[in-house]
């Protein structure tokens, strides 16, 4: 894989969970009527934090095992079927209005900082999805220039976070409910089919291989 492809499937398989409906989003949305951008940035920030802690500790732990062939094997299987499953789910509550988008997880928390800590790191699905899916971009990432490799997807992967964090809190503020526009949903449709995509690809590449 050259550095392009590498960018392209990162930015690609990550946007989805950086756009995606979660805790932090909706936080995101609720705090940021009332702060503005900097709401957003404060929570992308802690956001950060808690999820590169996350990824070098998942890959300090893979850094041993990541060249041997039955790792790679389960990790791209359970990798590519966390995928699918992730981007079906992602299509099937897009459609699903009442599911996808629920707002019980906005909080009254007035640290900000604490808040993006906590909706972060107490989020289930933040953290399968790097024990799952996650684990192959890292594995990936390994291959390709070792824990450099890993903090360079990590970059490639956390612009989004602040972007879309910080622009979701400064169009809050100005009233904007992104969520019920129809190229919001396109938008989260188009990456749940990226993600199928590459669930299939991981899967067939450990069958082929």
């Amino acid at each position: 894989m050259n550095l392009i492809e590498f960018v392209v499937t990162v930015v690609l398989i990550t946007a989805s969970g950086a756009l995606a409906p979660g805790p932090l989003f909706f936080a995101t949305v609720s705090q940021g009527t009332k702060t503005g951008a900097k709401g957003g940035l404060i929570f992308s920030i802690s956001h950060t934090l808690v999820e590169f802690s996350l990824i070098m500790l998942l890959a300090l732990g893979l850094l041993t095992i990541a060249s041997t062939t039955i790792v790679k094997n389960v990790i791209g299987i359970v990798g590519g079927i966390a995928l699918l499953v992730f981007g079906l789910l992602q299509i099937y509550f897009t459609f699903n209005e009442k599911k996808s988008e629920k707002k019980q997880y906005m909080t009254s928390y007035p640290h900000l900082f604490l808040i993006g800590i906590i909706l972060t790191g107490l989020n289930p699905y933040f953290i399968i999805w790097w024990l799952t899916a996650g684990a192959k971009l890292i594995i990936l990432s390994l291959e390709f220039a070792a824990l450099w490799g890993v903090i360079f997807m990590f970059i490639c992967h956390v612009w989004m976070d602040y972007v879309w964090l910080t622009s979701i809190a400064y169009f809050s503020k100005k009233g904007t409910n992104t969520v019920g526009y129809k190229w919001y949903k396109a938008l989260i449709i188009i990456f749940g089919l990226v993600l199928v995509y590459y669930g299939i690809s991981f899967i067939f590449d450990v069958l082929v291989s």
